[in-house]
């Protein structure tokens, strides 16, 4: 939201500011299974299991995730159990961080409006590792946990009932995604996770070879300069790249 809104306040946009929303964006090159979290985007993507002769689905939603020096981890695991109004525990690591800054954690923080895990908890077999609801739901969308995925609270409350134990959950770090809609081939860019940033022909090198793959291994004649400017840009959007027919839209201060 904010890279596409630049120069809109993130806590104050201002009564009757025109906001820019964006309604569509291409699904992460995983198998469609279970839970995928993509970090860089900082969303969730679940794929319920289909009955047969019933559509394929996806349900999505904003995740925060680890800060810096506190990573979420990447990989493949598996939901493990689920809590309804959650007791917090605060790790003895995460207990010393606050009383290094003046600010006391109980050993025990009980259930409540006021727990950090909000009113449903779903842990993973990584240890220490859960998807929780939050007390912040202004950090949502951004690196403010210890490792953990937040989610806003009517989310999770959505997502802990729609999943079962043992659901895989894959955590992965894609920021380049590439996929066809409607004989278009489209390109949606993230920045990269700090601390893990790329060179510009790093970030072009792995978009070609995720074009390359997309199409069959032969890299069709591609809009160069609006792939260049997505890779630079990094909004979020999906950014047209290439049609089959060969039309591409015209660009402001072009003719027809």
């Amino acid at each position: 939201m904010l890279r596409i809104n630049p120069g809109v306040d993130r806590w104050l946009p201002g009564e009757g500011t025109l906001i820019s929303i964006p309604h569509s964006r291409l699904l992460p090159a995983t198998v469609h299974q279970g839970l995928v979290l993509n970090l860089p985007e900082f969303r969730l993507y679940y794929y319920p299991r289909q009955s047969n002769g019933q559509l394929k689905q996806v349900i999505t939603h904003p995740i925060s995730v680890g800060r810096a020096g506190w990573n979420t981890p990447l990989g493949k695991t598996r939901v493990t159990h689920k809590t309804r109004n959650p007791v917090w525990i605060p790790p003895l690591s995460i207990r010393k961080e606050h009383e290094a800054s003046g600010d006391i954690l109980p050993a025990i923080v009980p259930a409540g409006p006021d727990n950090p895990l909000g009113l449903f908890a779903i842990r993973l077999a990584i240890p220490g590792y859960l998807i929780h609801g939050t007390n912040k739901p202004y950090g949502i969308g951004m690196r403010v946990s210890h490792g953990c995925v937040r989610m806003y609270p009517e989310d999770i409350k959505a997502l802990f009932s729609q999943i079962k134990i043992g659901t895989q959950v894959n955590i992965i770090n894609q920021a380049i995604k590439v996929g066809w809609s409607n004989n278009a081939l489209f390109i949606e860019v993230y920045p990269d996770m700090e601390g893990q940033e790329l060179a510009m022909e790093q970030r072009l090198e792995i978009a070609m070879e995720l074009i390359a793959k997309a199409s069959d291994e032969t890299l069709p004649a591609l809009d160069t300069d609006g792939l260049r400017q997505a890779l630079q840009q990094s909004t979020g959007i999906p950014v047209l790249i290439y049609r089959k027919n060969g039309m591409l839209p015209v660009k402001k201060g072009q003719k027809n």
